[in-house]
C-alpha cells in the first residue's frame, strides 16, 4: 500500500460535473487526484475477504441481539423495537453498507465500525474513481464493482409501484441519492426522487405520501433510522405503510452498540478491535464513540497520556470504548494524512473501497477522498 504522488488532470472537474458529482470541491478540497494510493492484487484480496468476514460476523451479531432481547442497548425508540424484530425476521431486503477500516497494508484490516444505513462516499467511490483510472491507469486494475453489483442487488428487490427515493436537503446527499437512484433505473424501476421534508401522512386513506399526495408504497431514504423515527409521521410508520431500504434491522447493525456483541461474539478475532461499554474493561489506549455518531463527531480519542476530541450534537444516547488503531500515516513532505479505508458491501458481497485522508487521526466529512488502483 503506497501512496503516490500525481499531477491531476485537466478538466477533471467537468468530467465529475457531467457524471453528477457536482460536490467534489466542498469544503476547498473533496477530491484530491494529487495522490493515489496503490496495492497489489494480494492486499486488494486481503481487503475483499476482510470485508466477507466482517459483514457475516455482523449478521450473526444482529441476529444475536434479536434472539436475547438486547434491542434496549442501542438506543432505539421501544415503540420501534417489535418493527426492527419483524424486520430482522422477515429477512428485509438490504442494498449496501460500507466498513470503515484502518489498514496500512500489511497484517490484517482492522473494523473501526459499519455504516450500514446512510454510507455515503458512493459516487465518488463508484463512477468516479472508475473514470480516474481509465484515464490515468489505464492498463490497472481497481477494487471497485459497485456499479454493476448495485444494479443486480436492486433486481432482487421484488417491489411493484413506484420507487421513492429521499433525503435531506442536502448537495451531498442529493448527488449520492441520484446516483443511487439512476441505477435502480437501470435495474428496470420507475422512480421519483424527492425530500425527506416531502414526506407526509394522508389520514383519510391511511398512507404514506409524498408531496403531490401520491402514495409511498416503497421507499429509499439516505435518511438515518434514528432521525425516522423522530419525524412527525413517524408513529404511522408502525403500520409499516411501506417497504423501507434501509430496512429497520439495520438500526442495529449501523449502531455503534454493535462493536461490544461483535467482540463479545468473536473474541481476538484479528479484524476486530476490543469493545465495550465500560471503559474500565479497555487495556491501554481507546476511543470513546457515541453509539449514533455520525461525520466523526464527539468522537474522544485516548493515546499515551493525550486526548484528542471533536465537538458534535451526538453522545446523549451513550457510548461504546473500543482499542486504538490509530490510521496509518503517510507523509510525503507537503500534505501528512491519516488514512482510512471505506470497503464496500452490497447486498452480502464485497463491492470495492473508497480511500479518505486528514490531516488529523478523526475521519469526517470535511477528509478528503483518494483514488486507487491495483497491480498484479
Amino acid at each position: 500500500m503506497i501512496r503516490e504522488s500525481l499531477k491531476p488532470r485537466n478538466g477533471w472537474q467537468k468530467q465529475f460535473e457531467d457524471l453528477g458529482f457536482s460536490y467534489h470541491s466542498i469544503d476547498g478540497l473533496y477530491w484530491d487526484e494529487r495522490y493515489a494510493y496503490r496495492f497489489t492484487a494480494q492486499q486488494i484480496d486481503t481487503l475483499e475477504q476482510a470485508t466477507i468476514d466482517l459483514h457475516q460476523m455482523s449478521l450473526q451479531a444482529v441476529d444475536h441481539v434479536i434472539r436475547h432481547g438486547m434491542i434496549e442497548r442501542f438506543a432505539v425508540p421501544e415503540t420501534f423495537w417489535s418493527q426492527v424484530e419483524e424486520s430482522w425476521r422477515e429477512k428485509e431486503f438490504s442494498l449496501f453498507g460500507r466498513f470503515d477500516l484502518s489498514w496500512n497494508g500489511s497484517g490484517a484490516p482492522k473494523m473501526l465500525e459499519y455504516n450500514a444505513d446512510t454510507p455515503t462516499g458512493l459516487v465518488e467511490s463508484s463512477v468516479a474513481q472508475w473514470y480516474w483510472l481509465q484515464d490515468v491507469f489505464p492498463d490497472a486494475d481497481q477494487f471497485n464493482s459497485l456499479h454493476e453489483k448495485l444494479i443486480e442487488q436492486w433486481k432482487k428487490f421484488d417491489a411493484k409501484g413506484v420507487l421513492h427515493f429521499a433525503c435531506a436537503d442536502s448537495e451531498e446527499d442529493i448527488g449520492n441519492l441520484s446516483y443511487l437512484r439512476d441505477t435502480a433505473i437501470q435495474a428496470g424501476f420507475a422512480t421519483k426522487q424527492i425530500l425527506i421534508s416531502d414526506l407526509g401522512w394522508d389520514d383519510a386513506n391511511a398512507e404514506l405520501v409524498d408531496d403531490n399526495d401520491v402514495k409511498v408504497d416503497n421507499l429509499f431514504k439516505l435518511y438515518p433510522w434514528e432521525w425516522l423515527c423522530r419525524e412527525q409521521f413517524a408513529p404511522h410508520l408502525l403500520l409499516r405503510p411501506a417497504r423501507i431500504i434501509e430496512p429497520a434491522w439495520k438500526m442495529i447493525l449501523s449502531n455503534k452498540a454493535i462493536l461490544p456483541v461483535l467482540w463479545e461474539l468473536f473474541p481476538d478475532h484479528p479484524n476486530l478491535l476490543p469493545a465495550y461499554a465500560e471503559a474500565w474493561r479497555i487495556s491501554g489506549n481507546f476511543v470513546k464513540k457515541p453509539l449514533l455518531s455520525r461525520e466523526g463527531e464527539n468522537i474522544s480519542i485516548y493515546a499515551d497520556g493525550n486526548v484528542i476530541h471533536t465537538d458534535g450534537e451526538y453522545g446523549h444516547e451513550g457510548f461504546i470504548y473500543q482499542a486504538y488503531a490509530p490510521q496509518p500515516k503517510f507523509d510525503d513532505g507537503i500534505t501528512p494524512a491519516y488514512t482510512s479505508i471505506g470497503s464496500w458491501v452490497v447486498g452480502d458481497e464485497a463491492a470495492g473501497i473508497g480511500i479518505r485522508e486528514d490531516e488529523t487521526l478523526i475521519t469526517k466529512n470535511t477528509s478528503r477522498f483518494v483514488p486507487h488502483y491495483f497491480v498484479d
